[in-house]
């Protein structure tokens, strides 16, 4: 299965706290921290709620 490269670009000062535990959720800390995790449905809802705080790249297919 395909993964997907996840990296932390904006800060989460202000933001809504359902967000917040979104990042936290996807395993991201800190800013430009990056994680790696399977291309599934779930992940791609949690990218599409914080899309604007992230970003995101394609691993493999």
């Amino acid at each position: 299965m395909a993964k997907v490269k996840i990296t932390l670009t904006r800060s989460l000062i202000g933001r809504p706290e359902t967000q917040r535990r979104t990042i936290q959720a996807l395993g991201l800390r800190k800013l430009n921290s990056t994680v790696e995790h399977e291309d599934t449905a779930t992940i791609r809802g949690m990218i599409h709620k914080v899309e604007h705080l992230i970003t995101v790249e394609k691993i493999g297919e």
